[in-house]
């Protein structure tokens, strides 16, 4: 394929199997940010520049939404590491690094800031509480699977292997078949679209991004065996498959209906250690949608950090079909954290929300050691059967056995949660909280201080309408 002879520059010397830290150079046609300059050492060593591009998230303000430029920056490491980074635009008074559950500390010198790290991190470094003229910083794990310069010289030759070296690449859209690996190295620009189309055992990864100037850059669809590694880009969906891996990838969105992953319609789908900053929701697990047909099982999300610039963080159960209905079940979330969430409307709030529509049933959901901070606007939970008649033909069918375990939140601007049925055909049952802490105050049956004549629920401002049943909260 022609993509194969694309750039075929030698990787830094740095990328080689033994490296502990390596930083790629930025492509003479990328979009850099002048807001900050970082860099990177090791042992006290010299110091590494790492790039720092150009990309846009949304702002709203009240109704309105304002695409705006941030930073972002990302560097392969293994073991200890320096990160220095330096304020361009602004006096740094006060700094902060989140997710704060990684207790990663800064010192200030001036306008520079200085922290170590000793694992990868996916990070949001911020001068004075500005969460838009931030730095997102990417810290991968060391690319064991970059080619050397002879394993690509052999690699050319092979039909099935398709190499993006450094430097930038205007393409379409690629479309991966079965048995294709794309490769994607640090330092390369993909300015257009690579899905994953009808394939049975495909990979596409490396450290690069792909970044189109048109919406979704990542796709797999209709197809199973699937990898997708250690990218950047604007969207990462799922559709119509089954055994997909996305692990180290990070979405950026500015647009709307702007989600950063999507599934539809698929099973046995695992996301490890992704990042999404989004102008929609940042997760969906949705059935038939966009001409994918069916239910989803066995969706797993851990060891992330979502951040929703508008509506959810989590999305489950909108959209089905109503004539056969589906069923959304066995899926987990956990060991996530949430930086942030804005949305005004009503029906489209929720740090986790499960709203099922399209005769839609929802059963056995567990979302465990998630960490919320205090977002700018929503609630904390809607679980609720609805039928939102924008986007769906009948209410849904029935939530049933959701789970919360050690579920924090610091913050002071959560509205009231909503937990509510439909009808006594179309019930909310079974959904139990364990160690539900609002800051600081564990919510359960026998809380210090709680009434006898008070809800439970009333405690943590979640409000249990009709046509629901068993709902606990335990220590």
């Amino acid at each position: 394929m022609k993509y194969a002879a694309i750039s075929l520059s030698m990787l830094l010397a740095a990328s080689t199997a033994d490296a502990e830290l390596v930083s790629y150079p930025a492509p003479a046609e990328a979009r850099l940010n002048e807001s900050f300059s970082v860099a990177v050492r090791q042992d006290g060593a010299a110091w590494t520049p790492v790039p720092v591009y150009n990309v846009k998230v949304d702002k709203v303000n009240g109704t309105g939404h304002k695409v705006v430029d941030t930073s972002m920056a990302y560097f392969d490491m293994d073991g200890m590491t320096e990160v220095r980074v330096v304020s361009h635009n602004k006096r740094v008074e006060n700094a902060r690094v989140r997710p704060g559950s990684r207790g990663i500390s800064c010192t200030l010198s001036g306008d520079t800031i200085t922290f170590s790290i000793d694992r990868p991190e996916l990070l949001s470094v911020e001068v004075n509480g500005d969460i838009f003229d931030n730095l997102q910083l990417f810290a991968n794990p060391i690319d064991r699977t970059a080619p050397t310069p002879k394993q690509l010289k052999k690699l050319r030759k092979n039909k099935n292997y398709i190499y993006f070296g450094p430097g930038y690449h205007k393409i379409d859209t690629l479309k991966v078949s079965s048995g294709q690996e794309v490769y994607i190295a640090g330092g390369a620009l993909v300015d257009g679209v690579i899905e994953v189309e009808d394939a049975d055992g495909a990979r596409v990864h490396g450290r690069g991004m792909v970044y189109p100037h048109r919406k979704m850059g990542l796709a797999v669809r209709n197809s199973r065996n699937v990898e997708v590694e250690g990218l950047f880009s604007t969207q990462c969906a799922v559709g119509g498959s089954d055994s997909v891996k996305i692990e180290n990838v990070k979405v950026m969105s500015y647009y709307g209906w702007g989600d950063g992953f999507n599934v539809f319609a698929s099973n046995n789908v695992h996301y490890d250690h992704i990042f999404a900053r989004t102008s929609d929701d940042c997760t969906t697990i949705y059935a038939t949608r966009k001409g994918f047909t069916g239910g989803c099982r066995n969706i797993v999300t851990e060891n992330s950090v979502l951040w929703a610039d508008v509506a959810h963080p989590f999305m489950i159960g909108l959209h089905g079909n109503v004539e056969h209905p589906d069923v959304i079940e066995d899926c987990i979330y956990r060991n996530i954290d949430v930086l942030d969430m804005q949305e005004k409307q009503i029906d489209y709030q929720g740090v986790f929300a499960i709203v099922a529509g399209d005769n839609n049933t929802v059963r056995r959901i567990t979302f465990e050691d998630i960490r919320v901070d205090n977002f700018r606007q929503g609630k904390l939970f809607d679980i609720r059967i609805a039928w939102n008649k924008k986007y769906c033909g009948a209410p849904g069918m029935a939530i049933e056995d959701i789970t919360f375990n050690d579920i924090i939140y610091n913050g002071d601007r959560s509205e009231l949660s909503l937990i509510i049925g439909y009808d006594d055909t179309r019930m909310v049952r079974g959904v139990h909280f364990n160690n539900l802490v609002i800051n600081g105050e564990k919510i359960h049956d026998k809380m210090p201080g709680k009434p006898g004549w008070y809800k439970t629920a009333d405690m943590g401002r979640i409000f249990i309408g009709e046509h629901t049943a068993d709902i606990t909260f335990s220590e």
